[in-house]
């Protein structure tokens, strides 16, 4: 409706431009042509005058149209003096909101710079300039835009010099692209509040009144300001829910019931010609107390669209659930206006916040509103909606205006002019103008047509590329030019087409619509990204957050806030806010809180976002105060370098920029120094004239925007520095202050004189006193920081420093700020320790004070520390600081200090000085190196068959000790045939040696690690010792051979790892005979080894078939007989294990083959064939080089010949390159496949087809049991056949004999119970039935079919011996294309049942319940018990 009123007033205004066009040229055309074209408009206005009446009687109300930007105050030039603020506004409106943009001389304004002010106060926006140099001579435009277009507004701003006496101005002129306006007076009209109103936390109905008075000057009778009222940017005017008052000076909203639709920011905004004063507070609405506890809150933001002759849609805004129960769904009531009868639209609960409501009368205005429902019960219902017309938005388009007698005398329609029995033409221009899951709103142009038959129209619809035309609307003819089509499929593709009809015939059908496809539902949005809490008042804080990943037609957001440490979570807000921006009020200063977000779209809300960090709510930011102390430190007769003191008060933000002023002595006028701002507090002031004197005013700058200017400085005069002592010192700061100390600090002149500066001198006098002391008289320091000693408890002193160089003493600094000689109270002194674990150097201080926004800054010789490569690390938990010496030296010699941020200067420092440093080094070298204490030194002991033990006890050891043993400087292996081993309990360490013969002679060392503790032992055997120890270890060799004259070990167990990655155990024995037996054995459990054991060969070997980490554990090999016993013994673990795998991942690195693609019903296959694989191997995927992991979407694992990885339920995000990479200790190798374009389609295709398959067959009819193949029974007995089908959907079960189908008669009984039961009774068996029965079971996903042979015999004959033959089931392919239906969502039912909805993947055939079996052949049949089928 209102898009048809706003072109006829297109129109209207079109007619208007006409005809004063043409009274210009009148004389060019006759008379007759200038009658035509008054008529042509008096015509127009007559259709718009019937318009606006029938549109008044229809009581149609719509809301707000979407419009384009539109300024309703434009930008005004200003002509301003230097120096002097201005300040230039506009009023815009539209909708969506319009953004403004502000440009200068067609150039974008840079917005983070200090020197502009842009704001925007609910539509109203500024550029405000606060101090205008000629420069800012321009012209600017703001410019407006949305989705619906731009529009620009423009002023110029001239800023005048004021002319110095014997100066011309450069702007005396200004360039012709500036227009030159006449200045404009205007009666200025400040407005200031005396009363205003704050933020109200209220209730579900209850009333909230906002009120505020105002004073203006000058008060004038006939320019009393307006007030207007805002809520969220939207202008606010009387109505039911909103009632306004407005007298002099005073104004007052109230919401007589307040309701969450009236949630949000209100703003008055009162305005005059000359400007206007605003204020804003935020109203905030909870749910009232619901119908039954746990109830869900009620629905908000009720929307009517697509207002039609029968129907419209209905969408709203869910509620926030932050501790009810989730919304399950909704119901949507509608009540006609004028009665109280409110009526359920829907049957069910709907899921999503928008439905269609069909059914309604045309011409009947409605009332809407929606409940919630969840677990707990049926929520308040919603405010109800605006009422709205059920009408054909296209009938004043119909309208037409005719002439009788030369006069324009009646408006009808275009269907009330008759014109003949004539059928009307075919409708064209068919689109849709809405779509969504399950409908289309279809809207179209009539033919041109003059009849008085009324023309109605028929819809027509197919799916795409099937071409089965289907009438939609055959019993409803539709006469508007604009239908909507319900119950579409999901996500599925239609064409449309439109005929027109009347009572003499129908027009060819229109052109079809392109394909046109419904919405498909996209779930919930994804949870907001990182939630950051700043600080706004001391009220309240601003909460920022990312937008979800997954927006999926976000609404907006709700957002919860609880006290830090509780996890009672309330909401901030019950109204969808639109932007990731929400400032939280209403909250207590000085407590901390944490806050989370939720995104709504129009299904429901998203999982919670992570909660942010607690915040502690603080006073708002402030400018800074004005800097002060401008001291002069040197000058050359063009330049000045200036410095001052930092503001007392920052405002809460650290000040980062200065601003500075200066001005001739005896001007007026102050000027601008630097454009750009200065981040130090030095500044040069260069182009001085020399010999001038010049005064300067510093402004500081911090995020709350620009301070108040220092006092003006003294007089300095602009003369060159030729003095030949230095300059003053500056920037004192003091540190470490006690009860009689202080410690100085400064940096050095900018001045130095005629010589380099030697030391320093500092002052010190008590505050208010002239008399000055020299803390160090007698000597100068030469450092730049002083601890002045000797002072008073508790008494105020200043200091000032002075520098020397060869000349002498130079000027001093200005006096400091007063500073207490008074410790702090709770002040500590740094402490100097050795860690008695690590041996770290560790200086600690702990802070007897501390704010969140302390830190701790450690320096050394007061020179922040800021190289920490040499291992120097700080520290910081809580109040405590650590300043860590990871390797300490003789370079950490010095003075070290710390001081605390933020605090009331909390502070100290220590010395180290060369002796303790010593100490402490040595105490730390004794820590890093402990030293193992031993009880014996190394020894060692004959064994029998010759082997020598090496050994020694050490006072304590630990589990996790490691050792080697060296002969001659070469470690000896521990592995067969020596032997190493300790006992943690005793202490002892040994080492059996196999094999000590003549070249053993020499020096044998153990070497042991525990920890960080070392110990070493060696013994030396040369010369007699050793060649006694040898002739021991040879006798008793001879004595072990002589004695035990066995089988034996001659090579002891190995590992083997063949070229086909087999992997083997073998050793070698020897002086066998023909009973010796061998026996393997792995963890105390005797293996058989595969196949006979062979030992005439010498070589004993045993298999280990498909290595893996289940193959780790401790073998054994014995050989025995009649003669004794031997054995050999190895642990594969740890080290041994890697080394195998690493062997296999090299054989199967250099065997693997290119990756190929295989698909699956689940997805995407990649597989490497290679010699053998394990999931030990170091095997890495990845994808587009980012590394894969096992997860649900991934599936990494492989068989013995190859390894896989699998890509589940793939998407277009998974395209792209794949490698795998199979490490060993040398090399990499790496396999690479391209899983895109052509291969991706195919392999997307072929899983398609292998998931339909495999959900067909989950779902396909099948047999699970119950019949036989053979039956052999008695004539004249009842048979009945019975088994168990199942499918889904329930499948159809048909029974044939011999090929023909079997129907119910009075010898068969087919029957089907509960769909499950299925069974074929036949009645007096007699010869004639014998045969071969098929039972057929079939669904749309196909199905199979079972045969059994049924034989008879005659009473008193011997009853034949059945002989089954297994045929196999004949399996019934599906019907194509396989549909796999989208997953459902099932309303619980009052009792459990089996789910029959399942995903494809994990589709299985259903089982019937616990306690179901089988039915069972009659009791009558007498037959051998049959086979059944498995």
């Amino acid at each position: 409706m209102a898009a048809t009123v706003a072109r006829h007033k297109h129109v209207y205004v079109c007619h208007d431009c006409h005809s004063a066009q043409s009274k210009v040229v009148a004389k060019q055309y006759t008379s007759s042509e200038v009658v035509e074209d008054d008529y042509h408009h008096k015509q127009e206005t007559r259709i718009q005058g019937v318009v606006r009446k029938k549109m008044v009687e229809k009581y149609v109300r719509e809301e707000s149209m979407i419009r384009g930007p539109q300024f309703l105050t434009t930008l005004r030039s200003h002509t301003v003096w230097e120096h002097t603020p201005v300040k230039l506004y506009c009023t815009v409106e539209g909708y969506p909101t319009p953004l403004v943009k502000w440009y200068k001389d067609g150039v974008s304004i840079d917005m983070s710079s200090i020197k502009y002010n842009v704001q925007d106060n609910v539509g109203i926006h500024t550029l405000e300039i606060a101090k205008c140099e000629t420069d800012d001579t321009a012209q600017y435009t703001a410019m407006a835009g949305n989705i619906h277009g731009q529009v620009s507004t423009q002023a110029s701003v001239i800023v005048k010099r004021i002319r110095e006496e014997g100066h011309s101005s450069s702007y005396a002129w200004l360039p012709y692209t500036i227009p030159m306006l006449p200045e404009i007076k205007y009666t200025k009209i400040n407005i200031t509040f005396l009363e205003t109103f704050g933020s109200v936390f209220g209730t579900e109905g209850d009333t909230v009144t906002l009120a505020a008075t105002t004073t203006a000057t000058p008060n004038l009778t006939n320019l009393q300001p307006e007030a207007q009222w805002f809520r969220d940017d939207h202008r606010l005017s009387d109505s039911k829910w909103v009632k306004i008052e407005s007298a002099r000076g005073e104004t007052k909203l109230t919401l007589p019931h307040l309701n969450k639709d009236d949630e949000g920011v209100y703003t008055l905004r009162m305005v005059t010609k000359g400007g206007d004063a605003v204020h804003s507070a935020f109203v905030s609405c909870a749910d009232g107390p619901p119908p039954v506890p746990g109830a869900p809150g009620a629905p908000m933001d009720i929307k009517i669209h697509d207002a039609n002759r029968d129907y419209v849609i209905v969408s709203w805004k869910p509620p926030n659930t932050t501790t009810e129960g989730p919304i399950i769904g909704y119901f949507v009531d509608r009540c006609e206006t004028g009665t109280e009868n409110w009526v359920q639209c829907n049957d069910s609960p709907i899921k999503i916040c928008k439905y269609p409501v069909p059914g309604l009368f045309e011409g009947h205005s409605y009332y809407f509103r929606v409940r919630a429902i969840n677990s707990h019960g049926i929520s308040k219902p919603s405010r109800i909606s605006d009422p709205i017309a059920a009408l054909d938005p296209t009938e004043f388009e119909r309208l037409h205006a005719i002439k009788l007698g030369g006069k324009l005398d009646v408006v009808i329609y275009h269907d009330d002019v008759e014109d003949g029995k004539k059928v009307p033409g075919t409708p064209s221009k068919l689109y849709a103008s809405e779509t969504d899951r399950t409908y289309v709103v279809l809207s179209w142009k009539p033919a041109p047509y003059q009849g008085q038959a009324p023309v109605w129209y028929y819809i027509e619809k197919c799916l795409a590329e099937s071409g089965a035309w289907q009438r939609v609307n055959t019993q409803v003819p539709v006469r508007s030019p604009r239908y909507a089509v319900f119950d579409l499929s999901e996500g599925k593709q239609y064409l449309f087409r439109v005929l027109a009809a009347n009572m003499y015939g129908s027009s060819e059908a229109s052109e079809p619509t392109e394909p046109i496809q419904t919405q498909e539902l996209h779930g919930v949005p994804s949870a907001p990204g990182q939630v950051v809490a700043t600080r706004e008042t001391d009220t309240s804080l601003l909460i920022q957050w990312a937008e979800p990943k997954e927006p999926n037609n976000l609404i907006g957001y709700y957002i919860d806030v609880c006290v830090k440490g509780s996890k009672d979570w309330g909401s901030a807000n019950h109204k969808p806010h639109k932007n990731n921006k929400f400032v939280v009020q209403g909250l207590t200063t000085g407590e901390t809180y944490a806050f989370r977000v939720q995104a709504i779209n129009e299904l429901g809300l998203s999982d919670e976002s992570q909660e942010s960090s607690p915040l502690s709510v603080k006073a708002a930011l402030t400018t800074p105060s004005a800097p002060y102390d401008i001291a002069l430190l040197a000058c050359d007769g063009e330049s000045m370098v200036l410095n001052w003191k930092h503001p007392v008060h920052s405002g809460g933000s650290p000040v980062v920029e200065y601003y500075i002023d200066k001005h001739r002595h005896g001007e007026h006028t102050w000027r601008e120094i630097n454009i750009p701002p200065i981040k130090e507090r030095l500044f040069k002031v260069e182009h001085l004239s020399a010999g001038a004197v010049y005064e300067f005013m510093v402004y500081g700058g911090s995020l709350a925007g620009l301070g108040a200017p220092s006092a003006p400085s003294k007089a300095f005069h602009c003369d060159a520095w030729t003095i030949p002592e230095p300059g003053p010192a500056y920037d004192m700061t003091f540190c470490e202050i006690r009860d009689d100390s202080v410690l100085v600090e400064w940096k050095a002149p900018v001045y130095t004189g005629a010589s380099p500066i030697t030391g320093y001198f500092v002052d010190f006098a008590k505050k208010g006193s002239d008399e000055w002391h020299c803390s160090n008289e007698s000597h100068a320091v030469s450092h730049r920081y002083h601890k002045v000693t000797g002072l008073e408890v508790g008494v105020s002193y200043v200091f000032r420093v002075r520098a020397a160089n060869a000349e002498g003493a130079g000027k001093p600094s200005l006096a400091s700020n007063p500073v207490v000689a008074k410790a702090v109270k709770g002040a500590q002194e740094m402490t100097c320790t050795v860690d008695e674990e690590s041996g770290d150097l560790i200086l600690s201080f702990e802070s007897c004070q501390i704010t969140e926004s302390s830190h701790f800054v450690w320096k050394k010789f007061y020179k922040e520390i800021t190289d920490f490569s040499k291992g120097i690390v700080i520290k910081t938990e809580g109040n405590i600081s650590k300043l860590i010496f990871k390797h300490p030296d003789q370079g950490d010699m010095g003075c070290f200090s710390v001081a605390v941020t933020n605090t009331d200067g909390v502070s100290a420092s220590h010395e180290i000085h060369a002796e303790e440093l010593e100490k402490m080094l040595a105490k730390s070298y004794g820590i890093r190196h402990p030293v193992i204490p031993l009880k014996t030194q190394l020894a060692y002991k004959i064994l029998e068959r010759g082997r020598m033990r090496f050994w020694l006890q050490a006072e304590h050891i630990s589990s996790a000790v490691t050792y080697k043993f060296l002969a001659n400087n070469n470690e000896l292996s521990p592995t067969n045939p020596n032997h190493a081993s300790h006992d943690v309990e005793a202490g002892i360490i040994e080492f059996v040696l196999d094999h000590f013969t003549e070249d053993s002679e020499g020096t044998f060392t153990v070497q042991i690690e525990d920890g960080k503790a070392r110990g070493q032992s060696s013994l030396v055997l040369v010369g007699a010792d050793f060649k006694a120890a040898l002739a021991d270890a040879e006798h008793q060799r001879s004595e072990y051979v002589r004695v035990k004259d066995g089988p034996h070990f001659s090579e002891f167990l190995s590992v083997h790892v063949g070229d086909d990655c087999s992997v083997a155990l073998i050793c070698k024995v020897d002086n066998l005979k023909k009973e010796t037996a061998l026996h393997w054995f792995k963890d105390g459990v005797e293996i058989t080894p595969e196949g006979p054991v062979n030992l005439a060969s010498g070589t004993c070997k045993l298999p280990i078939s498909l290595f893996s980490k289940a193959s780790t554990g401790i073998y054994k090999a014995t050989i025995s007989d009649d003669r004794g016993k031997h054995q050999s013994q190895i642990e594969i673990s740890g080290h041994a294990f890697d080394e195998i795998i690493n062997k296999l991942s090299k054989l199967a690195g250099s065997s693997a083959t290119e990756l190929a693609i295989h698909c699956t019903a689940t997805g995407i296959q990649l597989q490497c064939h290679m010699k053998y694989y394990t999931e030990e191997m170091k095997i890495h995927w990845l994808h587009v080089e980012r590394k894969l992991s096992h997860s649900e979407k991934v599936r990494i694992g492989g068989t013995p010949a190859m390894a896989t990885m699998e890509i589940i339920e793939p998407t277009d995000k998974d395209k792209g390159l794949y490698h795998i990479q199979i490490i060993d200790t040398d090399k990499t190798y790496t396999r690479t496949i391209d899983l895109s374009g052509n291969a991706y389609d195919k392999a997307f295709a072929e899983f398609t087809t292998l998931k339909e398959e495999a959900y067909a067959e989950a779902k396909r009819g099948k047999v699970l049991g119950g019949l036989p193949d053979v039956v052999t029974i008695m004539e004249k007995k009842t048979l009945s056949l019975t088994c168990t089908v199942c499918g889904d959907p329930k499948p159809q079960v048909t029974w044939l004999k011999n090929g023909a189908e079997v129907y119910t008669d009075d010898q068969y009984l087919v029957s089907l119970e509960s769909g499950k039961f299925a069974s074929l009774t036949i009645k007096r068996v007699s010869l004639e039935d014998c045969g071969r029965y098929t039972m057929t079971v079939q669904n749309k996903y196909g199905g199979e079919s079972v045969d059994i042979v049924v034989s008879a015999y005659k009473h008193g004959d011997t009853i034949p011996q059945a002989k089954p033959t297994l045929t196999p089931k004949s399996i019934i392919p599906p019907k194509r294309p396989i549909e796999i239906p989208g997953p459902k969502v099932v309303t619980p039912a009052p009792s459990p049942a089996p789910s029959h909805v399942s995903s494809p993947a994990g589709a299985k055939s259903p089982t019937s319940p616990k306690g179901l079996k089988s039915p069972t052949p009659a009791r009558s049949m007498k037959s051998p018990t049959p086979t059944r089928r498995k």
